[in-house]
């Protein structure tokens, strides 16, 4: 997220585990033809499926994606349950990059500059396969989860006491996330990275 004046930083930093572009979902036809009768009883027309059949290549992709989100995320509560500690490379060992690193920094300088920290840990209650793109220079995971960040307090270090001014809702939030393969920064080996995500809303 990027910088703010104090109270709208809080009132984010309050969904900071929703730290935050999206396509619809690829679906198998669905047919809508009408059943065909006969003169005894009507016989309805078999249907496709209505989720996704994905390749063997883009199923690896996507248990690769989801599981490096997961570590990723879980990076995220790392770093601000434990902000002076923090740092880039902790961060980035975990997966997160791109704009997203950008945003993730800033809110962790935020939590340095005023004294915060977090208490509790966000939970990702779904993590669905939004699309699959295996034939960019960059292969890509698209997902949208649903983040529930109801357990997430942040506090004061001076008396751990909750930041008023960032208590807010705390229903879950529905997020779109891209998850790229692709080297480091610095050249390294190719991996899978959270570069991106965007709050779409209440789940």
């Amino acid at each position: 997220m990027p910088r703010r004046p104090l109270l709208a930083a809080v009132a984010t930093l309050s969904t900071l585990t929703l730290l935050t572009a999206c396509n619809g979902s690829p679906e198998a036809g669905r047919p809508n033809t009408t059943p065909t009768t006969t003169s005894a009883a009507a016989t309805p027309t078999p249907t496709a499926p209505s989720t996704p059949t994905w390749t063997p290549a883009e199923q690896t992709a996507i248990a690769a994606a989801k599981k490096q989100y997961t570590v990723a995320r879980a990076a995220i509560d790392t770093a601000l349950a434990s902000p002076a500690k923090a740092d880039q490379a902790k961060l980035a060992s975990a997966g997160n990059g791109g704009a997203w690193m950008t945003t993730v920094l800033e809110d962790l300088t935020t939590f340095q500059e005023y004294g915060w920290y977090e208490s509790g840990r966000t939970k990702i209650t779904t993590l669905q396969v939004s699309s699959v793109n295996l034939k960019l220079e960059q292969p890509e995971v698209r997902l949208i989860n649903c983040i529930d960040s109801s357990a997430v307090v942040i506090r004061s270090q001076a008396d751990n006491k909750p930041v008023s001014a960032g208590t807010g809702t705390k229903k879950p939030k529905k997020v779109s996330s891209s998850v790229v393969y692709a080297p480091s920064a610095t050249g390294g080996a190719k991996r899978w990275w959270l570069i991106a995500e965007q709050e779409l809303g209440a789940c």
